[in-house]
């Protein structure tokens, strides 16, 4: 717990010398992969993210089939400055393990707990677009907005940290785990041109316990118009508990700028036990984002506005002077 204390110690800090707004006209949600991005929904924001999903697993060694299904969600709020995000995430998960040992009557086993339950917060510390004027579309040229950007190889940076709440005697759990536990992650993501973007967590999960682990999850997206997006995933576990190598593709379709629905497949290469679930899920935010202002009394939308037609009459005073 004394990790936790000094990271949000240290987010505090540097939040007081920083004021570059996330909030984005639509929603940005983190579905329909697990990763999770390094930017904040923007403060005054509230988002809900849920889903559904199937569970098919088959161990080959020890014999035994599981079956059922699963929730998940993820509740995000932006709170106090733009770069900061609070979350509470939760996998919960209703089942049925059939065993099958030395040819005996199949003995089944229904389940059901959270597989994780974890409130945390995540933190902007680097923004390679923070305030540069690389990152304004160009209005006049087409082939300018599309070309390759060397900057977007530099990603944009934050760190979370958060405390894992495991019940006693949790089917999902190692034997004995049990109250809470730490977890710290970084998660990296690169905006390229053309709608391409790349997010990387690399995670520390339930410090200190028999069931700690090591996770990584590399997501790469890919919107080929304003209301459609493709995706694909491959999260590694590794722990004395359990390790595995899962695969994840699917889209998401943007319903209204503050609705999303998503769908996706997620399997393995492995039969100790092999993996198939197909999800279902969607996002909505309530948005009560408010602009802050700045020195001349306008919001920054307002001044951004005010610039562009600024930029714009002067582009036209130029060609009306070399024509």
């Amino acid at each position: 717990m004394r990790i936790l204390k000094s990271i949000l110690i240290l987010i505090l800090i540097i939040s007081f010398n920083s004021a570059y707004a996330q909030y984005t006209e639509v929603i940005n949600s983190n579905r329909p992969g697990v990763s999770k991005s390094a930017f904040s929904v923007g403060t005054g924001v509230v988002q809900l993210e849920t889903g559904a999903f199937t569970v098919k697993e088959e161990h080959a060694l020890a014999n035994y089939k599981v079956s059922g299904f699963g929730l998940d969600f993820a509740l995000r709020y932006g709170l106090l400055f733009e770069e900061l995000e609070l979350s509470l995430d939760g996998v919960y998960q209703n089942d049925t393990q059939t065993l099958n040992l030395n040819g005996a009557i199949p003995a089944e086993n229904n389940r059901s707990n959270f597989k994780n339950f974890t409130l945390g917060a995540k933190y902007l510390v680097y923004d390679p677009y923070k305030n540069a004027e690389e990152a304004k579309p160009n209005i006049y040229s087409y082939h300018a907005n599309r070309k390759f950007n060397w900057k977007s190889l530099i990603p944009a940076v934050s760190v979370y940290a958060g405390a894992n709440l495991d019940t006693k005697e949790n089917p999902y759990t190692a034997e004995g785990i049990e109250g809470f536990s730490p977890k710290v992650m970084v998660a990296t993501q690169n905006n390229f041109n053309n709608g391409w973007v790349f997010v990387m967590n690399l995670i520390m999960d339930r410090i200190g316990t028999d069931q700690s682990d090591f996770q990584y999850i590399l997501t790469l997206t890919h919107s080929f118009t304003p209301q459609w997006v493709v995706f694909g995933e491959t999260q590694g576990i590794q722990s004395d508990f359990y390790a595995d190598n899962i695969f994840r593709f699917g889209g998401a379709y943007l319903w209204t700028k503050d609705f999303q629905l998503d769908a996706n497949i997620a399997f393995n290469t492995k039969d100790t036990p092999s993996v198939f679930n197909i999800a279902f899920g969607a996002s909505y935010r309530l948005d009560f984002h408010e602009d802050k202002k700045i020195d001349n009394g306008t919001s920054a939308k307002d001044e951004g506005k005010r610039k562009k037609r600024k930029k714009k009459n002067k582009k036209k005073k130029e060609d009306d002077f070399d024509s």
